[in-house]
C-alpha cells in the first residue's frame, strides 16, 4: 500500500480558513473520476514500434518538483489589437475563414498556421480565444515541429505548467500527453463498469494558485469517428442565471484540490511529482480581458464552499454543476480531424473528453498548459457582462 500523501503547506486563505489536508472538504459526493489508466495501460513495446510519433510517447519519470512559487503573469491579450490584423488580415481574407461552432461558444480556423504567427499574432490569439472561448484550427503544422519549438511557442503565453501526474515526452515535462495505446480497450471496459458514461467536466488544474488560460491540445493520432471533445462557456452560464441568484455567488469562494488526482495515479501505479495542494478561489471569477464573469467551480476538482456546511455546500455545487452540464445551448462539441490544433480559455471554459470509440484506435494528444493569473472577482453590478 503506497504511504499517504502529504499537502504542502497551504494558502493564508486556507489556513484562515482553518482547512487541513483532513477537512471534510475533500470527501464530497463528485469524487475525482480518471479514465486515463497511466502507465498501467501504456503498451510499450507495441508503442515504440507502430507510432507515427514516438519521441511523443509518454514517460513516469519519478522527478519530485518543489511547490510552484507565484508568479507575476503577463497577459497577452491585452496587447491585441481587437481588428486582428496579423492573425486575420483583412488583406487576404479570401484565404482563411472563421466559422461559429454555435451562437454562444466556439469557431472553426482554416487558413491561418499557427505556427507562423508573429508575437503581435500571438497576442491577437489569445484575444481571439478569450472572445470565442475555443477555437479549433485545422490543417495545422504544430505536430510536426521540434518539442523544443512547441515548447517556446507556449511559453508566449504565460509560465508552462507541469503537470504532477501526467506522462510527459522524454525530457519534456511542459507537454502533458493525453494517450491511450492502440488495442487498449480493457481501461475504458473497466471504468464503465462501475459508471455510466465518460464525461468529466473540468477546468485544467484549478488546484493551482494560478490555474491556466489560453491552453492548447493538439492531435497527434486519434481514431477516425469518436474521440471529442465536449466545451462549455461558463460566462454564458452565468449570465443566464437571474441577477439575484448571481448576486448571492458573489463574494463566495469554494477550495479546490488536487489530492485526488495524485491519490488517483498512485493507486494506478503512476507518480506524483509535487506535493498535492488546496488553493481556494472565488465562485465567480472575472476575465481580464474581457471583463466577462464565469462560474469558476467543477466536480474533478471543487470540494466545497467556504463558510457553508455539507449540506448547503453541496447543494449549491451540484446545482452549478448540474446547470452547466445541462446548458447545451452554450456547449459545443469539438471533433478531430489530423493536423486539428485546438485552443481554448480555461479561464471561461470547461470541458470533457468524450471516450466512446471502441475500434482500439490509438488516441495521442500533446497539451501546452500555460498559466495566468491568480483568480480574482469583481464587485456585482446588475448589468453584468
Amino acid at each position: 500500500m503506497s504511504p499517504p500523501l502529504a499537502v504542502n503547506s497551504l494558502t493564508a486563505d486556507l489556513e484562515a480558513a482553518q482547512i487541513t489536508p483532513d477537512f471534510p472538504v475533500l470527501k464530497n459526493s463528485s469524487p475525482y473520476k480518471d479514465v486515463d489508466y497511466g502507465p498501467r495501460s501504456f503498451k510499450k513495446e507495441t508503442e515504440e514500434s507502430t507510432s507515427a510519433y514516438k519521441h511523443y510517447l509518454p514517460t513516469w519519470n519519478d522527478v519530485k518538483y518543489p511547490a510552484l512559487e507565484p508568479f507575476v503573469h503577463d497577459e497577452p491579450g491585452l496587447r491585441a489589437d481587437p481588428s486582428f490584423p496579423n492573425l486575420l488580415p483583412a488583406a487576404s481574407k479570401g484565404t482563411w475563414t472563421v466559422t461559429d461552432l454555435t451562437p454562444q461558444i466556439g469557431a472553426v480556423v482554416t487558413g491561418v498556421q499557427l505556427s507562423k504567427l508573429t508575437p503581435a499574432g500571438k497576442d491577437e490569439l489569445a484575444l481571439l480565444v478569450a472572445q470565442k472561448k475555443v477555437v479549433a484550427f485545422r490543417d495545422q503544422d504544430f505536430k510536426d515541429l521540434p518539442i523544443k519549438d512547441a515548447v517556446e511557442y507556449g511559453k508566449h503565453f504565460g509560465r508552462l505548467h507541469i503537470h504532477p501526474t501526467s506522462g510527459h515526452p522524454e525530457g519534456y515535462p511542459e507537454i502533458h500527453l493525453v494517450h491511450r495505446s492502440a488495442g487498449d480497450a480493457t481501461a475504458l471496459k473497466s471504468y464503465l463498469s462501475t459508471r455510466t458514461n465518460t464525461i468529466t467536466w473540468h477546468s485544467d488544474v484549478t488546484y493551482e494558485q494560478q490555474p491556466p488560460g489560453t491552453t492548447f491540445l493538439y492531435l497527434l493520432d486519434g481514431p477516425a469517428t469518436g474521440g471529442d471533445t465536449l466545451f462549455a462557456n461558463t460566462a454564458e452560464a452565468y449570465r443566464r442565471l437571474s441577477p439575484e441568484f448571481r448576486k448571492r455567488l458573489h463574494g463566495l469562494k469554494a477550495v479546490h484540490s488536487a489530492v485526488e488526482q495524485a491519490q488517483s495515479a498512485i493507486a494506478r501505479d503512476g507518480i506524483s511529482r509535487r506535493e498535492p495542494v488546496l488553493n481556494i478561489h472565488p465562485i465567480i471569477r472575472t476575465h481580464p480581458v474581457t471583463g466577462e464573469k464565469g462560474i469558476f467551480v467543477n466536480p474533478q476538482f471543487t470540494r466545497s464552499i467556504v463558510g457553508l456546511k455539507t449540506e448547503e455546500s453541496d447543494l449549491l455545487l451540484k446545482f452549478l454543476y448540474d446547470h452547466i452540464a445541462l446548458g447545451q445551448d452554450f456547449q459545443a462539441r469539438v471533433k478531430w480531424e489530423p493536423g486539428t490544433v485546438v485552443v481554448w480559455e480555461n479561464r471561461l471554459a470547461v470541458h470533457s473528453a468524450i471516450v466512446d470509440w471502441t475500434d482500439g484506435h490509438r488516441r495521442h494528444l500533446g497539451r501546452i498548459t500555460p498559466q495566468a493569473e491568480r483568480p480574482t472577482e469583481t464587485p456585482f453590478e446588475g448589468g453584468d457582462k
